[in-house]
């Protein structure tokens, strides 16, 4: 799976680089998204394959909260790219005309970076959190893939309410408002386009949307059951627990970029053409 997502994700990122064609928004912030999902996936799958090939089950303390940052903070990013597509989107549908001068190049980098921004500033805290208010561990045996947050907090053996609350606060508050944000914006979407001319031009317009759709609810649903299970699902056996956390880590990588080859006609097209050329006889 691993090597799955860096084939496809590379393949997107080679794509969008060699066709000026696909030299705008949409496809940077695809490029975006590609380069989180192999951040996300190399920062955990690697350290994951040593210990089930060579029994390198050990990680100190800076190695852990570091992967723990990349992890989390990169997780709050991807969930800022997909605002900024669904900004795309809707003035795309919503204000074309003003589509291109709108989103320029300079203002996609500048949400690029305040996505960044975002997750940098909401979990930079978290591993200073753990590295000075939590010197003491019951154990030294982490019962997750990777160094996740909560699996690492509930191995402390000093009061853990601080780190929970912040923990916890944080990745409702993203999760929620962003998704509050991405909702309201495609009611507005939708609305604009059940007024469009003719049926032909409405399912074209939702055809370009149900990428974006299906991309989110890949990201979001494994990330919401995985929180709420930790906060809620105190009789759940530990194996699900760290099924649903891999899950969220290794099925968006993998996901995403078959989602938008399908569904962006621009990116089967290029796509095909490269298959078919590398097909036919020297």
């Amino acid at each position: 799976m691993y090597l799955v997502a860096v084939v496809e994700n590379v393949t997107i990122l080679t794509m969008v680089k060699l066709e000026r064609s696909l030299h705008q928004p949409m496809y940077f912030f695809l490029c975006m998204l590609a380069v989180i999902d192999l951040v996300l996936s190399t920062s955990t799958i690697p350290k994951l394959l040593t210990v089930f090939w060579f029994g390198a089950c050990h990680v100190d303390l800076d190695t852990c909260l570091t992967q723990m940052f990349f992890i989390h903070c990169f997780v709050t990013v991807e969930s800022g790219i997909f605002l900024a597509l669904d900004f795309d989107h809707y003035v795309a549908i919503c204000d074309p005309l003003c589509h291109t001068s709108m989103l320029t190049h300079a203002v996609v980098g500048r949400l690029g970076l305040a996505a960044l921004l975002h997750g940098v500033l909401y979990i930079g805290p978290l591993p200073l959190m753990i590295h000075l208010r939590l010197p003491l561990y019951r154990t030294q045996i982490i019962a997750h893939s990777y160094c996740e947050y909560m699996a690492v907090v509930t191995l402390a053996c000093s009061d853990t309410t601080v780190n929970n609350l912040y923990g916890m606060g944080i990745g409702f508050l993203v999760l929620i408002l962003d998704l509050l944000a991405i909702t309201a914006s495609y009611v507005m979407i939708f609305r604009a386009v059940m007024g469009l001319a003719t049926p032909e031009v409405r399912l074209q317009t939702l055809g370009t949307c149900s990428s974006h759709i299906c991309a989110i609810l890949v990201f979001y649903i494994p990330i919401v059951v995985s929180s709420l299970t930790h906060c809620f699902g105190h009789h759940v056996p530990p194996h699900i627990h760290i099924l649903l956390a891999n899950f969220y880590l290794l099925i968006p990588p993998i996901l995403n970029p078959i989602v938008y080859a399908v569904h962006t006609k621009q990116i089967r097209e290029r796509l095909l053409h490269i298959l078919r050329s590398g097909a036919q006889p020297k």
